[in-house]
C-alpha cells in the first residue's frame, strides 16, 4: 500500500491540489512538506496532533517534514475557522509560546540525521521584512477579489476583519514561497480550514517564480478533515476545556480516560485517524466492536496506543494503574503519590497538620460528613473507606499506615464520593 493509499484508507486525504502529480513524486523523490503551528497558546492540544501524526506518516514513508512554528503569524491571528477577531499577544509571550510549542513538536517527529524533521520559524523571514518589500514585492501579488473569494475571509466579511488578519493569507503564502525557494519544500499540508491559505500560496509561488498558468505545478497542497465526532461536535473539548498534549495541563490519566470514554461510533475512525496500527488490526478491532461492544478493546487500543506515544509508556502504565485502582480490581495503596495526584486532581481535598486524627474527627473537619453523629452512622453503615478498604471502627484513627508515601489518604463516602487527604 502505497503512502496516499493508506492515507485513503485512513480517511485522511481531504483535499489535494493535483493528486496524479502528488502521487508521481511522493512514489519517485524524497519529498520536503511543511504544516504551520501558530503559537495562540503554550501548547498545542489534541486537535493539532492529526496534523502532527500525518507529517509523521510523510516521514516514515522516506518523505521530510519541516514543523514551522509561526512566530511572526502567531503576532497576528488566522480568521480561518473564526468567528471574530483573536486577541494579540506580546511578543515576548508569542517567543515563550513558541519555545513551548517547539518542544513538543520535537517529541513526535524524528529530527535525527540530514533527511531528519527541521524546525523553522517564520519570524526568521518575516521579523526582518520592511513594509515597503512586503508590500512591493509579495503584495502586489494579491488581487483584493481573489482574497476576499477565499472562505477565510468570505465568512468574516460580514462580523468584520482587520486589516491585520485579513494580511494573514499573504504572510502564509510567503512561508510556502520561502520554504520552496530555499528549502525545495514541494508540499504543505494542514486541516481543511487552510485550504485557501495553501492555495493561495501555490498562487504566489506560480507568480514568484515566473511560472506560466497552465505550466504544471511545482509545488502541491493538501489537508486533512478537521475532526469531529458523531454527534457533529468538535474533538477534544469537554466541560474543563481543551485536551492539551502538555501534562502539566491535561495529566496523562486525563488523557488516557478520554481516548478511553470514546463512543462507539466514533472509535474505529479515531484508531484510523491517530494510530499506526495497520489496516489489519483495525478490521479485527472494528469486529470487537460490532460483536463485544461492552468489552471496549477498541478504546483501550485508542487509549493504550496515543498515550504512550504523547506521554511515554511510563506514563501510560501510570495512567493504567490509577484507572484500575478507580474503576477495576487494582489497589488505592498501591498507587504512587504521583499517580495520586494525577487521578485525584481535581476530587475536594484537606491538608491536615496532626500525625493522626480519630476517623470521626476528620470526616467532620474535611467536611465529608456534617457532623460527628453522622460520621458515626456512616461508618458503622460501611460507607466510609479508607485507600479503597472499608473501615467500620468507630474508633479508628487515621495515622502513618494509612499514608500513601507519607503524602496522601484517600477517604470515599458512599459509592463514588472520593476526597483527598494532604498532609503537611
Amino acid at each position: 500500500m502505497t503512502l496516499l493509499e493508506d492515507l485513503k484508507f485512513r480517511g485522511l486525504v481531504n483535499q489535494v491540489t493535483d493528486e496524479e502529480g502528488l502521487t508521481h513524486i511522493l512514489n519517485n523523490e524524497s519529498v520536503t512538506l511543511y504544516c504551520g503551528f501558530d503559537p495562540t497558546g503554550d501548547s498545542l492540544h489534541i486537535g493539532h496532533l492529526l496534523t502532527i501524526l500525518t507529517l509523521r506518516r510523510f516521514q516514515l514513508a522516506g518523505h521530510k517534514p519541516l514543523a514551522l512554528v509561526g512566530g511572526a503569524t502567531g503576532l497576528i491571528g488566522d480568521p480561518s475557522g473564526k468567528k471574530a477577531e483573536r486577541t494579540l499577544n506580546e511578543q515576548n509571550v508569542v517567543e515563550d509560546f513558541s519555545n513551548k510549542i517547539k518542544g513538543q513538536l520535537s517529541r513526535f517527529l524524528d529530527f535525527g540525521g540530514e533527511d531528519g524533521a527541521q524546525l523553522v520559524n517564520n519570524y526568521d523571514w518575516i521579523g526582518s521584512m520592511s513594509v515597503i518589500d512586503f508590500l512591493r514585492d509579495v503584495g502586489k501579488n494579491f488581487g483584493l477579489n481573489y482574497m476576499l473569494a477565499k472562505d477565510s475571509v468570505e465568512s468574516r466579511i460580514s462580523s468584520g476583519i482587520s486589516f491585520t488578519e485579513f494580511s494573514y493569507m499573504i504572510l502564509q503564502s510567503f512561508d510556502f514561497y520561502k520554504l520552496y525557494k530555499e528549502k525545495g519544500c514541494k508540499l504543505q499540508i494542514g486541516g481543511s480550514d487552510q485550504w485557501g491559505n495553501i492555495t493561495a500560496g501555490l498562487e504566489l509561488i506560480r507568480k514568484m517564480s515566473g511560472q506560466e498558468e497552465d505550466e504544471r505545478a511545482k509545488a502541491f497542497g493538501f489537508t486533512i478533515p478537521l475532526v469531529t465526532k458523531a454527534d457533529g461536535t468538535k474533538f477534544g473539548k469537554t466541560e474543563g476545556g481543551a485536551i492539551w498534549l502538555d501534562s502539566e495541563k491535561t495529566s496523562p490519566y486525563e488523557f488516557y480516560q478520554f481516548l478511553l470514554n470514546t463512543d462507539d461510533q466514533d472509535v474505529i475512525k479515531f484508531l484510523k485517524y491517530f494510530t499506526f496500527l495497520n489496516k489489519e488490526e483495525i478490521n479485527s478491532l472494528e469486529v470487537e466492536v460490532q460483536e463485544r461492544a461492552h468489552e471496549r478493546a477498541a478504546q483501550k487500543r485508542l487509549a493504550q496506543e496515543l498515550t504512550a506515544f504523547v506521554h511515554g509508556d511510563e506514563a501510560l502504565m501510570q495512567a493504567e494503574n490509577i484507572s484500575a485502582a478507580l474503576f477495576g480490581n487494582g489497589n488505592l495503596k498501591e498507587l504512587t503519590a504521583d499517580e495520586v495526584l494525577q487521578g485525584f486532581k481535581d476530587v475536594p481535598s484537606y491538608t491536615m497538620t496532626e500525625k493522626e486524627i480519630g476517623l470521626v474527627d476528620l470526616l467532620v473537619n474535611a467536611k465529608i460528613s456534617p457532623s460527628k453523629r453522622q460520621a458515626r452512622e456512616d461508618i458503622k453503615n460501611g460507607a466510609v473507606y479508607i485507600n479503597g478498604e472499608r473501615c467500620q471502627d468507630v474508633e479508628k484513627t487515621v495515622g502513618n499506615e494509612d499514608k500513601i508515601e507519607g503524602k496522601f489518604t484517600i477517604l470515599r463516602r458512599g459509592k463514588k464520593k472520593f476526597y483527598l487527604i494532604r498532609y503537611e
